[in-house]
């Protein structure tokens, strides 16, 4: 192997932080391809590749070369890592182990056919998801099932609980990446997982709040909630609050399309709040005293989440109470997650049973989720405590 791949940083890194990839010892414009490869917790490889032409020096540096072709074109230094694509159909990358990292493999390969080219060069890449210092501590108390992530340094931290949709399980990729950030954050199971219940058909409110005591050691309101692609009706289940009960809005299958790929786009199946029997799923948000961030992929195929978040600041401020903020991203689809995870254009839904699309175009989907992961840290920091500063919303 003629190629040297460098990394920085050199070592492990977490998995929301950018890594500088470069190739030396390459002939003067010599065309090679770099191909990337991830295998996830269940063996399943999600690769992405992209051709490059070496400088006049025979050097390739990700942050100032093009890529001319592959998965993505154009100056995308993470391009490598936001690009993965699963062999597997339908499958979303996900991390349940956030103390064991993911290993990226990097391949430098003679020319621009990936398949013919010889390897010139490799590294492995890992990223993982506790920094140093992060704690994690498991949470079983009374009904409560969580994990809590606390940042390293003195006490007290801002809080944050931080509830997944209706993936099931206990994710904590999502806390464990923030808790590095400075952050208290309780990754929150609410429903398939050991004693919980087996399904969203009833959820009593009760035991959030049980939660939110528990993180908070006594009882105090919500400071501020920050809503990913959200809806503001009762969807699949019916909302138990101390004798309120909250109807799930309803669905008309006959507004189900299907993709030329002969996938569920189920956009349009939900009924709309607004109007008729479905007003008593509206939930109330006027009662919440906190602020509001809603972040919106405009691309979003799972429901109307634009209409939502606006529809709940007009609630909002007819109530009287503070206008909150939207932050929408042209051709995001629906999970918005942390940075540099891939885009999951389609997979199983669960309340569904069948496969669907998201939406989403990768490149802007990848700006979304970095500018996203921003505008959140700086929302709760000023709302939370701690750091202060605003970053401007990109639209």
């Amino acid at each position: 192997m003629a190629a040297t791949v460098t990394l920085e940083p050199a070592g492990r890194c977490r998995w929301d932080e950018p890594v500088r990839i470069a190739v030396r010892g390459l002939a003067p414009g010599q065309p090679v391809t770099l191909r990337a490869s991830l295998r996830d917790e269940k063996d399943e490889l999600l690769p992405a590749h992209a051709r490059y032409c070496a400088d006049a020096h025979g050097q390739l540096d990700l942050e100032r070369a093009r890529a001319l072709g592959g998965s993505f074109t154009g100056l995308e230094p993470m391009g490598l890592l936001w690009a993965l694509e699963p062999e597997k159909p339908l499958l979303r990358l996900v991390k349940r182990d956030v103390q064991t990292p993911f290993a990226v493999e990097l391949e430098v390969l003679d020319g621009h056919d990936p398949e013919a080219g010889g390897l010139l060069g490799r590294a492995v890449h890992e990223r993982d998801f506790l920094a140093p210092g992060v704690r994690r501590e498991p949470v079983r108390s009374g009904r409560v099932r969580a994990t809590l992530f606390l940042p390293p340094g003195p006490a007290p931290f801002p809080g944050i609980v931080d509830i997944s949709g209706t993936g099931r399980g206990l994710p904590e990729y999502r806390a464990s990446l923030l808790a590095g950030k400075g952050f208290a954050v309780m990754a929150l199971a609410y429903y398939n997982y050991e004693d919980l219940p087996k399904s969203i058909e009833n959820l009593h409110l009760e035991y959030f709040e049980e939660a939110l005591n528990y993180l908070l050691n006594h009882p105090q309101g919500i400071t501020a909630a920050v809503i990913i692609n959200g809806s503001v009706a009762s969807v699949g289940g019916t909302l138990h609050y101390k004798g309120e009960t909250l109807p799930p809005v309803g669905v008309s299958r006959s507004r189900l399309k299907v993709t030329k790929d002969g996938l569920a786009d189920i956009l349009d199946v939900l009924n709309s709040p607004l109007e008729g029997p479905d007003q008593k799923s509206f939930i109330p948000v006027e009662r919440a005293e906190c602020a509001f961030l809603f972040l919106v992929g405009q691309d979003d195929h799972n429901w109307k989440s634009e209409f939502y978040a606006n529809e709940a600041s007009k609630r909002l401020q007819a109530h009287s109470k503070a206008k909150p903020q939207i932050i929408c991203y042209p051709g995001a689809g629906h999970y918005i997650e942390p940075p540099y995870f891939p885009m999951c254009r389609a997979s199983l839904h669960t309340l569904v049973g069948s496969p669907v699309i998201w939406g989403g175009e990768p490149r802007a989907h990848a700006r979304a989720q970095v500018d996203a992961w921003q505008q959140l840290q700086t929302f709760f920091h000023k709302h939370l405590g701690g750091e202060k500063g605003t970053i401007p919303g990109k639209l």
